[in-house]
């Protein structure tokens, strides 16, 4: 569905504007909007307009993003049995070109990363020096890390490099603290990023996606915030890449050397996308209640960009398999 810069939607998006306070000189574009942490909020940034018939509906806010209405849509010949959430943008067009439970409640997993990276590029520097505390150590016993010490440093752009590539839970923790000041406040920093783009059916509690109750997104949310983070260079520069090398310092200044290799398959070798189609990167993530995820970004022969994610896949195979097959959508 895709919404044109018609004179309603205008005038729509003024109404809406004037009514909630956000009227702004550039317009209300970067508006956030005040909305309660429900999967089934009454005010989405998902929803179409009606001023008589829902009044309580927002206009979406950017006339270029893709819009989903609707739970489902799509070619149902599809093989999506074994994922929760799934759906497949086509970003020229702004158009869903399939969809299956894109606002339902799910876990992100490491997904989470991506919103953790926008943030960090949002209110840091590449070169801002990152000292790890010792709460690197209060995560799982099981959860993927680096192998930080309390005292190792680095700059931002080498933890972000670690922490998109290999998917550290410690360098996550390293990150917030040295953003924001403490994990709390890069968590609190998260929830009001993701309001403002309009991800109002998203929680985070942390910034490395480890599952909890209250941590929680949709697909439409994670689109909407791949679709922010792709306007960072360094972000687009970090997912496409297979491994990353890297030296930093430990805590009397000696050089430590890190070596990591990106957990996406596609960039691996060890899935191949359909004819045609070039997955760029993206981000994958897996804990036991969110089962298998990953959001790419992907091109067509004409350089077409597309994103596309899968949220809950029952395993690692059935993941590739579907992702694979829901990418085979863009030359239909």
């Amino acid at each position: 569905m895709k919404i044109t810069n018609s004179p309603y939607i205008r005038f729509s998006k003024l109404i809406v504007c004037l009514l909630t306070g956000c009227l702004f000189l550039t317009g209300c574009s970067k508006a956030a909007y005040d909305m309660p942490y429900q999967v089934d909020s009454e005010v989405s940034s998902f929803r179409m307009v009606n001023i008589e018939e829902e009044s309580k509906t927002a206009t979406p806010f950017a006339s270029k993003l893709c819009v989903s209405d609707i739970t489902d849509m799509g070619n149902l010949s599809l093989n999506m049995e074994n994922a929760s959430g799934v759906a497949l943008f086509d970003l020229n067009h702004s158009q869903t070109l399939y969809a299956k439970n894109v606002h339902e409640k799910l876990y992100p997993a490491s997904l989470t990363k991506v919103m953790t990276a926008l943030v960090a590029l949002k209110y840091g520097t590449g070169d801002m020096m990152l000292t790890a505390s010792t709460n690197i150590n209060n995560l799982e016993p099981d959860a993927q890390i680096c192998g930080l010490k309390p005292g190792d440093q680095m700059t931002l752009s080498q933890a972000l490099h670690i922490l998109l590539i290999q998917s550290a839970n410690d360098v996550a923790i390293m990150i917030a603290e040295e953003v924001s000041g403490s994990v709390e406040a890069f968590v609190d920093t998260m929830n009001k990023e993701a309001l403002a783009i309009g991800a109002t059916n998203t929680h985070f509690v942390n910034p490395h996606g480890l599952s909890d109750e209250s941590h929680y997104t949709t697909v439409y949310d994670l689109y909407l915030i791949m679709n922010e983070a792709l306007k960072y260079d360094m972000f687009n520069e970090i997912i496409r890449m297979s491994s990353y090398e890297t030296v930093y310092y430990d805590t009397s200044g000696t050089s430590k050397e890190m070596s990591v290799r990106s957990t996406n398959q596609y960039l691996a070798g060890d899935a191949q996308p359909p004819a045609g189609i070039t997955v760029l990167g993206g981000k994958t993530g897996t804990t036991n209640a969110a089962g298998h995820c990953l959001i790419l970004l992907s091109k067509d022969t004409s350089g077409n960009p597309f994103i596309s994610v899968i949220l809950r896949s029952e395993s690692k195979e059935d993941l590739y398999i579907q992702m694979t097959e829901l990418l085979s959508e863009i030359n239909n």
